[in-house]
């Protein structure tokens, strides 16, 4: 049974990839149709632009970028985005950048700089498309002098460490970069822009995927500042960052573009592809696989152990009360949690949403939790997350291995590698946040 759990598992979490896939979410969106662009509910003549630019970044938008070149073909003059390392795709007339992600790196900036330059470049009579799937705030990394690239890692790596979420994390990112929060757009103005957002982000908010680049942006410095302050890292982060965000809570530097500015009457963002597409997937495949099947939600945040611990405490009450579904049970939610660093350990949410779950449930016997990323990678290692069931602890005793104590020093990955519960997917070229898959027998 145990087996037979895990194997459906894993057959649900391919589902929500396979939903998730970037270039059909393309597909369904764009199409050229009597000499017309038809993205979404609005038509573009096609004859009306002398030149069609693509530019984009994030870890999906090598396979966006290849599908937009196979609807448009030679009308397209040319482009680059940034992907990150491995995450590639054919394409003939844009050029794909490989750059660091999550921590961004040099290659990243020179890019950055080259697809500000293009965007810079194009006319009104010109049409600028872009790609953007999630890990674009990192890999179109564009530092506002006098800022560093290295200043600016440090704040990213100060934010992770300290559990703030994406919407706050990115926040402060478009206010000491060049291109985020809506600033491509005013860069490319008068040009058309129609922009393909792959969302990695709760409640598919267009400011907040890969920061917004296109978007109106509804932050500000000072919201800026009050979230490096209210984690408690104001004092830690680097000179040149409080100055500028300080500035510009003075209104000494321009606020990066809001709702209803002149930059945008020409801009479409267009949402071709979310989590909840890739949710719902999965929950069919588990009704076809014959389980009850309850979506929780797509908005699951907060830290990864506490909700972990809630989904464990809803596998308890399925099996000794049949709630909220009689087992044969499949309980399946979607989202993006937080890890708080307290350890020195290998490891990402995913994997330790596992671990903290497996702790729960040790003992229950029926009862499979798998977690995984739908980008492939988990955290800086090679797993998309990991699987476990209530003969996880079991197993990784005979080993030596004390959970409690790997949880601690979140070092997930290594927990889990020994027993064989890592996820390994491979870069999957999507990314629309987590799936949790909890099974019931």
């Amino acid at each position: 049974m145990q087996a037979q759990l895990r194997k459906q598992a894993l057959r649900i979490f391919r589902a929500a990839l396979i939903a998730a896939d970037p270039a059909e979410a393309v597909a369904r969106h764009l199409r050229v149709e009597g000499g017309k662009l038809v993205a979404g509910k609005r038509r573009y003549r096609l004859d009306s632009f002398e030149k069609i630019y693509l530019l984009g970044a994030g870890k999906a938008s090598a396979v966006m970028a290849a599908a937009v070149e196979r609807i448009l073909a030679r009308r397209i003059t040319g482009g680059l985005i940034n992907v990150k390392d491995g995450h590639l795709a054919r394409v003939r007339r844009v050029e794909l950048n490989e750059c660091g992600h999550p921590v961004p790196d040099q290659r990243g900036v020179d890019g950055a700089r080259r697809i500000a330059a293009i965007a810079r470049q194009a006319t009104e009579r010109d049409l600028v498309l872009c790609v953007i799937s999630g890990g674009a705030s990192a890999l179109m990394p564009a530092p506002a002098a006098p800022i560093t690239l290295e200043e600016k890692q440090e704040v990213t790596r100060l934010l992770l460490a300290c559990g703030a979420d994406i919407h706050e994390i990115n926040a402060v990112r478009k206010h000491i970069s060049e291109l985020k929060g809506g600033q491509l757009a005013r860069l490319a103005a008068p040009a058309t822009v129609v922009t393909l957002l792959l969302s990695d982000v709760i409640g598919d908010d267009l400011d907040v995927i890969g920061s917004g680049p296109t978007a109106p942006d509804q932050s500000t410095f000072a919201g800026a500042r009050e979230i490096l302050s209210r984690y408690g890292v104001w004092e830690q982060t680097p000179a040149s960052v409080r100055e500028r965000i300080d500035r510009g809570a003075a209104g000494e530097i321009e606020e990066t573009p809001k709702p209803g500015a002149s930059v945008f009457e020409r801009t479409q963002n267009l949402v071709v592809g979310s989590n909840d597409l890739a949710v719902t997937a999965a929950a069919g495949e588990a009704r076809r696989l014959g389980l009850h099947t309850v979506v929780l939600s797509t908005f699951v945040e907060g830290e990864t152990r506490d909700v972990a611990r809630v989904h464990a405490a809803i596998a308890k009450e399925i099996r000794a009360h049949g709630r909220p579904v009689k087992p044969p049970a499949c309980v399946i939610s979607g989202g993006e949690t937080t890890v708080k660093i307290r350890g020195k350990g290998l490891g990402g949410r995913n994997q330790e949403f596992a671990l903290a779950a497996a702790i729960d449930l040790a003992g229950m016997d029926r009862v499979v939790v798998l977690s995984g990323g739908t980008d492939g990678t988990d955290g800086p290692t090679d797993a998309a997350g990991a699987i476990a069931d209530s003969r996880t602890l079991a197993r990784a005793g005979q080993m030596g291995l004390d959970a409690a104590r790997y949880l601690d020093n979140n070092d997930s990955y290594h927990f889990f590698e020994p027993i064989e519960g890592l996820l390994k997917t491979g870069p999957t070229n999507t990314n629309v946040m987590d799936v949790h898959v909890v099974l019931v027998g």
